[in-house]
């Protein structure tokens, strides 16, 4: 069946609806999907979110106008240093006092790291976001050795050299961090340190076995590819029994807009692909837990290819992260947690200047479908015409394969409603490019009960002229309708993303 039970080419005479059933749990939503990622990768950190010297920072080097608007996301995890920069980054470099930690070379990005913003900036800048740290382990360069003095840095209570480092510096009590990535993308050319798969597993697992001993309470992630390949076979099969999460990485991206609003369901292949290998290894093994996915690093990119990454992003792309954010709404069941790649100035939502700090277009479906989303997934069926057929595209950055996943509906659909089943929230992106003036919401075995919300993000058609200029801009409509029964039609402006929020009642 295509995707999100789409509708058959043409949709020949059939009526135009998205269909929600709040009675039908997919499973509960992990509020770690709604997650993000730094890295001192061009002015994502440095010039960033941390600017020392700058008027716009606190006396700590954070960009205030940057956290107020990282905070409306209420971002549920943080991951860093990396990203290829955690494979040549030793952690003992950035920490203790500022004026004493050693300039190293960024072997993975270029230029020179000061490694003013450290472990312990880090970790304040997550308790100021009041988000879950999440630290890559360098196993490039690095060693068990060094990963093990990490953990004790961070989460130990003893009386232990680590900790009363982490005491000297100014932190009593243990950070307590729980989400630790056993090596970024070890499986490539580009990585300092690359290995293959049974050299990793061999690896892994004995950083694994060793890292629970220091810390029994971690939760540690393993080093995926794309999820249906070679090196994600072997590596589940050698770690599902010691990792808790297997990440994935997905960048989509191209200059032709179907290929762009379509291939994030390239996803989908890969949460398919990787649920199979992970129950495969759980039966195999005999595991009563089987580890969950965690999609550490996603986004649209595919303009940039230097050390800077500031992508400049349109309307098409915000279309794209919504898509996105529906298919890990809809595969709740398996991903555990999502790291939007990334959070600043590189291929990110926000960006800044000497100036001031403002958004781009894919800040806001990562916005609303932050806000929107509840406790558990429900089934959503989408009977609307479909898209026509795309055509196989130019060689582009990442050569995306995605049509045979089709066909396509117009609409792409997600549902998530409230344990007690008295809300409904339903995400619509519209990537159709005409308008549907008669789309239905439809209810089974439940009906609306009160005011719904309604928001439509839309593409704004001008171009600010504030702290950062030249950023294409969005237009938000927030309204209400008083909805009875069990439908709700809606206009949906071609290239759009609706959230619809309303009261519900079970039964009719």
């Amino acid at each position: 069946m295509p995707p999100n039970g789409e509708a058959g080419p043409g949709h020949p005479g059939g009526a135009t609806y998205v269909a929600v059933d709040p009675a039908q749990r997919v499973g509960r939503i992990d509020r770690g999907i709604f997650g993000g990622f730094v890295e001192h990768l061009g002015r994502c950190i440095n010039g960033g979110l941390f600017d020392e010297g700058s008027p716009l920072s606190d006396s700590r080097g954070f960009r205030r106008d940057v956290l107020e608007l990282l905070r409306p996301l209420n971002l549920s995890v943080l991951r860093w240093p990396g990203g290829n920069f955690a494979s040549n980054y030793h952690w003992t470099d950035g920490v203790g006092p500022v004026s004493s930690r050693p300039a190293r070379p960024n072997l993975a990005w270029g230029g020179v790291e000061d490694n003013h913003f450290g472990t312990d900036e880090f970790l304040a800048y997550c308790a100021e976001l009041q988000v879950a740290p999440y630290i890559c382990l360098n196993m490039g360069t690095g060693d068990l050795s060094e990963a093990l003095g990490w953990v004790e840095y961070c989460n130990s209570m003893a009386l232990t050299y680590w900790g009363e480092q982490r005491r000297r510096n100014g932190h009593e009590e243990p950070y307590g961090v729980i989400y630790w990535g056993l090596g970024n993308e070890m499986y490539g050319d580009w990585q300092v340190g690359q290995l293959a798969a049974p050299e990793y597993v061999t690896l892994a697992s004995r950083w694994a076995k060793a890292l629970r001993r220091a810390d029994p309470h971690i939760k540690l992630v393993s080093c995926g590819e794309n999820g249906w390949g070679e090196w994600d076979r072997v590596v589940i099969d050698g770690l599902a029994g010691l990792v808790d999460l297997h990440s994935l990485h997905i960048y989509t991206g191209s200059a032709d807009y179907w290929t762009n609003v379509l291939s994030p369901h390239q996803a989908e292949r890969a949460i398919s692909y990787t649920s199979t290998f992970l129950s495969r290894a759980a039966y195999n093994r005999g595991l009563r837990d089987v580890p969950g996915i965690a999609y550490d690093e996603w986004n649209v990119w595919y303009r940039t290819d230097d050390g800077a990454l500031e992508e400049r992003y349109n309307f098409d792309d915000a279309l794209a992260v919504a898509t996105y954010l529906n298919i890990f709404i809809r595969h709740c069941h398996w991903v555990k947690m999502a790291n939007l790649a990334q959070m600043v100035n590189a291929i990110a939502p926000i960006v800044t200047t000497a100036a001031g700090a403002a958004t781009q277009p894919i800040y806001y479906p990562f916005l609303l479908h932050s806000e929107a989303a509840l406790d558990e997934a429900v089934s959503v069926a989408v009977s609307v015409p479909t898209v026509p057929e795309p055509l196989a595209p130019e060689p582009d950055r990442w050569h995306t394969r995605f049509q045979d996943l089709g066909p396509f509906a117009g609409i792409d659909a997600a549902a998530t409603a409230d344990s007690g089943g008295g809300r409904l929230s339903v995400t619509l992106v519209n990537r159709a490019r005409e308008s549907f003036p008669q789309l239905e919401v439809r209810l089974r075995d439940a009906s609306f009960s009160g005011e719904a919300r309604i928001r439509i993000l839309t593409a704004g058609g001008q171009m600010t002229g504030g702290p950062v200029p030249g950023l294409a801009q969005v237009r938000l409509e927030d309204g209400s309708e008083q909805a009875k029964g069990d439908r709700m039609t809606l206009a949906l402006p071609p290239g759009s993303f609706t959230v619809i929020e309303a009261p519900i009642e079970m039964g009719l």
